[in-house]
Formats: structure tokens, sequence, C-alpha cells
């Protein structure tokens, strides 16, 4: 593997390299070439596509693109709010949920609307069938199998400033040569991914799956700071192996919500299925103690998830718990496994069959296939910019787990937005960048390009400063006009959100319109305080105990509405008061924002920074003002010293945010 080679050998090597141009190509020209099928992939190549790029998506396996490696759900508590980020610029991950989705539920629905959280159990077989189809009728895409070994690129110009090498193609472990302008990476746990089971270690990417050990090479000897992170996947077990009459019962919603913006109803809804809820006991917990010294990923000292954590990890950080829970997921209509949510664990094959049988319902179980730790490679993200691409290399582009995240959704939102800005980039039209203001999908990128990532990141609610604004029923009214100004959203779903974003419009005047005394509400069956204030029907939505139905018998042409629409209609009504404050916020945000950094500037000749942060801001290189606060060590002074050394040399423009991309000039 590459770790035996040196990296001053693989530097080297990289200084030494043949630059091959792109007439050496064996295969016609693409303007992108996507590496990886996974949920990353699939929506870079679709994004890359959709904004008019030729584009090719290489992938091991093209039989296992689009495939659950580890958990079969998709959505989640902030993720579902990715989700839908990916749908409203036409990605692809909702409308596929939506079809193979087998169980869906609004997850925090006793809470406010700003954190429900859209989730689904979904169908591995129907997914994986659904996204191949989608892929194969996306204009623009081919599709086949390939190990990329390496990168083409062409020398750096000569100039009299830093300049960066560029791509021009891709090299396959067969030796032909991919012509291409823009690469986006999405490799998952693949870039030299090893498997764990107890003592046991193995290169793979997933069971029974090669790593990429070539392109891992090809990135260190670039200069690309490279770490290793961790994550696992619990056995899968035999349905019939299982007693589920002492177990709790976890039921779909009635009348499932789609996640996609484009889908009045999900295609299962009449069809869901159960899951299970159990838990581990302090029998379970033993059995891990005694054997934790048997598994060389927790000797290890790489980082795992700490969200979604192995069993070995939660019995050691909370050693006062006596239980925890496991939900029991079945993995499709016509599948006889079931998925242990929450048994995660790289424990000895021995150790694992007593371990799962000591949890309740599980004593008979059969394992079909053992939990097994993943390890593999990731590159610092701080090494990206804001669209995804890298400092190091004009036209590579990084998404997914190489990043340093966690999660299908983070994986697919990252995706769609290096897919769309390489395809820009390409066309060499102005890129798609999203903010903190904009999206969880700015959240999650400017917190990996800001602090990099430790420990595998994974999305929260609570990542967001404006999450009343960023919610996951008005993700389409935050990012289908981006998408479609950046030439991203296709016709169909603008027709479809124009036709919802005036239908909003609509009941929000009609509701404002309707004003009434307090007399007059009482005798709809509101009552209100009998001040002698008027008050319009959207100020009577703010009270949360007047649900919008009851509104009709006042006001009869509601009784057309989609309901949908009138629910989120009620939900901007509910938040109206803490948004107009949010928006204040929002403004001072975007001032630093717009306040863009040059990518050249020479941090080392600013008079009065420390050390430590000029170490900080050569390695990150903001895109901001905004981004530079942001950074871990920053003092007020130093960026007092920042943005006098920046306005005195010119270093400091203004970015705004025109309808057709971005523009800057400078101050």
């Amino acid at each position: 593997m590459h770790q035996s080679i040196g990296r001053t050998a693989l530097r080297q090597l990289f200084c030494n390299r043949s630059y091959a141009s792109s007439s050496s190509a064996t295969h016609k020209h693409y303007d992108v070439c996507v590496i990886g099928g996974g949920h990353a992939g699939c929506e870079a190549a679709a994004g890359a596509a959709r904004s008019g790029a030729r584009t090719i998506l290489l992938t091991q396996n093209i039989n296992t693109i689009g495939e659950l490696s580890c958990n079969p759900s998709m959505g989640g508590v902030g993720k579902g709010t990715l989700m839908r980020e990916v749908d409203a610029l036409d990605g692809l991950c909702s409308k596929v949920t939506d079809e193979a989705g087998i169980q869906f539920q609004i997850l925090n629905r006793s809470k406010g609307a700003a954190v429900w959280s859209p989730r689904a159990q979904v169908d591995r077989k129907l997914y994986r069938k659904h996204m191949q189809s989608a892929l194969n009728s996306c204009r623009n895409l081919d599709i086949r199998a390939g190990s990329v070994f390496d990168l083409v690129l062409s020398p750096p110009p000569p100039s009299a400033g830093p300049s960066r090498a560029e791509i021009r193609g891709v090299k396959l472990d067969s030796g032909e040569v991919i012509s291409c302008s823009q690469v986006v990476i999405c490799t998952g746990t693949f870039l030299s991914g090893e498997i764990h089971i107890g003592m046991k270690r193995f290169p793979a990417g997933r069971m029974n799956e090669a790593p990429s050990v070539g392109l891992s090479a090809s990135l260190n000897a670039a200069g690309f700071r490279l770490g290793r992170l961790q994550t696992g996947t619990p056995a899968r077990l035999a349905m019939d192996s299982i007693d589920f009459s002492r177990l709790e019962v976890q039921r779909g919603d009635e009348d499932p919500w789609p996640f996609s913006f484009m889908n009045d109803r999900v295609s299962n809804a009449d069809h869901q299925i159960f899951c299970w809820k159990t838990q581990t006991t302090p029998e379970t917990h033993q059995i891990v103690r005694d054997n934790i010294d048997r598994c060389v990923h927790i000797q290890e000292t790489k980082k795992g998830p700490r969200y979604c954590p192995s069993l070995e990890a939660k019995v050691t950080r909370f050693p006062d718990k006596s239980a925890h829970t496991v939900w029991l997921e079945p993995e499709g209509y016509d599948s006889d496994l079931i998925y242990p949510n929450g048994l995660s664990c790289s424990l000895p094959e021995d150790v694992q069959e007593a371990m799962y049988r000591s949890v309740p319902g599980l004593e008979n179980a059969k394992l079909v296939r053992p939990a097994y730790g993943v390890e593999y490679d990731h590159v610092d993200a701080r090494e990206l910019g804001p669209t995804l691409e890298t400092k190091r290399i004009k036209g590579l582009f990084l998404a997914g787990q190489i990043n340093g995240t966690t999660g299908y959704e983070e994986a697919a939102g990252q995706g769609v937005v290096a897919g769309i800005n390489a395809g820009l980039a390409a066309l060499r039209r102005p890129p798609l960048v999203l903010t903190r203001a904009d999206g969880f999908i700015g959240v999650m990128i400017d917190d990996l390009i800001v602090k990099g990532a430790e420990e595998p990141y994974r999305m929260f609610t609570s990542r967001s400063e404006y999450r009343m604004t960023l919610r996951s029923d008005n993700a389409d009214l935050r990012l289908t006009e981006k998408g479609r100004a950046a030439g991203a959203v296709g016709d169909a779903r603008w027709a479809r959100f124009e036709e919802t974003r005036a239908e909003i419009a609509h009941v929000t005047e009609l509701l404002h319109s309707r004003v009434f005394s307090p007399q007059k509400w009482q005798s709809h069956g509101f009552y209100r305080k009998p001040d002698g204030n008027m008050r319009s029907a959207f100020e009577l939505l703010r009270h949360r105990n007047v649900p919008v139905d009851a509104l009709v018998p006042a006001i009869p042409e509601l009784s057309s509405v989609d309901r949908r629409i009138l629910l989120r209609v009620q939900t901007d009504a509910i938040y109206s008061s803490h948004l107009r404050r949010q928006e204040a916020d929002l403004r001072v945000f975007m001032e630093d924002e717009s306040l863009a950094l040059d990518p050249q500037l020479d941090y080392g000749s600013v008079m009065g920074l420390s050390a430590e942060v000029r170490e900080r801001l050569e390695r990150v290189r903001p895109a901001s003002i905004g981004a530079a606060k942001r950074m871990e060590g920053m003092t007020p002074s130093s960026m007092i010293y920042l943005l006098r050394h920046a306005r005195r040399t010119n270093a400091l423009s203004v970015a705004t945010v025109a309808g057709d991309g971005e523009r800057v000039a400078g101050l």
C-alpha cells in the first residue's frame, strides 16, 4: 500500500512526473469526470450534467451505483434538511427516496418547524434501481466502469506569481487516459480503505470491494494533507431468527410527506413497513469490555464518528449507562435481513454472536454478515474553497467522505455543489457559492473549509445560527432560484417552483387582507382580547393554538388550497417576528461575507499578526473577512491588522451576488 512509500519520495515523484496533455488521451474529451458512484458521486455527476457540461461518471462497478453502504434509511435530524436542499437544486436523492422509501416520518414534530426533520426507511434494491435509472436518463452524462489510478495534470504556467497545476484528465489502472478539464473525486471510504474485524485487517472500501490506492498516493504526492478516519457498520441479521413479539413497534406517519418538492405523494404510502425498538443490556456491555482489547479498530488512534459511534465507543464513553437504544430496521420488501441500528462494532466474529444474542429479541439471532470497522484516507478540507475546488490543483474538486464527513446526506450535499461548480468552471461560467445564510449545505461547507474535520462531521440543526430561516420546508424558496440562475435547475423544476411560490404569495396576501375586530374573530370561534385592535388572519396564525385549517370557515377561499401550502404559510406566520430579528443578523453576516480576500494574499507581510495566526491564515486562506473571523485562533486585534493590510495592498474586494452568479469588483 502507498503508506510504505515515504512522503518525501512521493512528493519527489509528483515533481518529476511527466505532465500528460489531453492529446495523449485514448477516449473522447469530457468537460467533467466524476470518480465514484456513491451518494456524492451520483449528485456530482447529475449536477455537472444539468449545468450543460459533458460528464462521465467512473466507478469500479456500475452495478453498485447508488448503493446504501450502511443503514437502509435517508434523512433524519439536520440530514432531512440537507436532502431538501439538494432537491431544491434539482438533485436526485429526494426523488429517489420518495420512490424507494418504505416507511416515512417527520421527526421532532412535537417541536417547532425549524427542527422538523423528514426521515425514511428505504428499500436498498429499490433505491439502487431508481438512482441508476435517474442517472441513465440524464442528458450529457456517460457512465462506465473503470478504476482511476492517477490524475493527469498540466504543469503550472510560467509566471511571476504563485500558480497551480491544472487538470487535463485521469489515468485508469489499465493505462487509458480520459481527457477532461475538471475532476470531482467522490471515493467515500474507498480511498486506501481498510476493513477491521477483531484483530484482522485487510484492504477494502466495502466488504468484498477493492479500495482505491493509486489515487490516494497521487493526492499525497501532490502535497495534500491526508489523514485517517474511521467508521463502521453493524452485522446483518436473519429476520426469521428474531423474536419481535416482545419488542416495541415503530410505525410510519399515516400521511407521509414526500422529500421532493416535485412530488405530492410517495410511491409506497399505502405499504409502509414496521421497525422495532430494543436495547442493549449490562451483559452486552460486559462482553464488549471483556473483548475490547481484541479490536484493532479501537486500538488505533484514528477518530471515529462521535454522533454515530460504535458500541465499543458508547460503552467506553458512557460507563455508567446500563442500556443503549437499538432499532431493528428491515432492509427491503423482499429482503430477509434486519439492520440493527445502534450495534455497529468491530469485535472478533466469534464474540459478535454472543454480543448480539445478549440483546432482548435477539437471543437466537443468526448473523448473515459480520459487523466491521472501516479506516480510510481523507483530505484536510481546509485545502478547499467554497466551491469545493482544491487550492492546489485547478479543476480538481472533492466531495463526500474524502472531506471528512459521515453520512449519505452530507455526501449528497457536497456532491451537488461540487458537480454543479465543476460543470460551471468547465463552461467558464460564474460559480454557485452557498453561504451559511443560504442553507445547511452552506453551513457544512463553511465548517469544513474553515475548521477542517478532526472527526467525521455530521450535520445537525444546532450547527446553524439561522435555523429559523433555514428550515426543511422552505429549501426551495431559498435555493431553487440560485440554482436556476446558475443553469443547474431544469424547466420542470422551475415551473413547479414558480407555481408553488405564487401560491404561497397569494395565500399570504389573502391572510394579510382579512382584517377583523376581536368581536368578528369571536363570531368565527376565535377568542381575542376585546381591546378594539383590528387583527389580520396572518397575525392570528402567530398563535400556535390557531391551526390554519380552522380559518377556512372565515376565509372560504382557503378550502381550495393544498394543505401543505397552508402549513408552509402557517409556519412563516409563527416565525415571522423571529425572522425579522434574524434578517438583521443576516445583513451583518453578509456584509462580512461580501468583503472578499485575495486568495494569493501574502500573510507573511501582514504586520502585527502572531506566528500562530499567520500560520493558520496561510493554511486555510479564507475567501472572505467573514470566513477569517470564524477561524479558530483569530482575535479582534488580528482582524484589525488583517483589514488594514488588505485595504492598503488592494487585497480586499467587494463581492456582490447578481442573478447570474458571482461578480467581484475591487474597492
